[in-house]
């Protein structure tokens, strides 16, 4: 992914989406699917909100993709092609595919950490 340089240096100012301050920050509400600018939700009144990484596109049109790159800023999975944060990674798992998103932090850092060769 091409980061652009606005993007890297919002990831060298913060360490974690913690450190944005509350007026700067933008939450995804994941009951009616809004981005919003206050919490809680003034769509839905939900108090259970995502802090948004400042670097999230939020659309993909991607559907599946090789690769997958991860924000320097947030750590999340991103779309190698446009940097949307908003994609589901799919890994094989003894023979079966499985959405990692419900794993560990120990096992999403050792799929991250996973050497990936091509076969021509």
């Amino acid at each position: 992914m091409n980061w652009s340089p606005e993007q890297l240096k919002l990831a060298e100012k913060y360490q974690s989406l913690d450190e944005i301050p509350a007026g700067e920050r933008r939450y995804k509400c994941h009951t009616c699917h809004f981005v919003v600018d206050e919490n809680p939700c003034p769509h839905c009144g939900e108090t259970s909100l995502e802090i948004m990484c400042p670097l999230d596109h939020c659309d993909c049109h991607h559907e599946i993709v090789e690769s997958i790159e991860y924000c320097p800023l947030c750590g999340k999975a991103v779309c190698p092609e446009c940097g949307s944060h908003d994609v589901m990674q799919i890994s094989r798992v003894t023979g079966y595919l499985q959405d990692v998103a419900g794993w560990n932090a120990g096992k999403q850092q050792e799929l991250k950490d996973r050497t990936r060769y091509s076969v021509v």
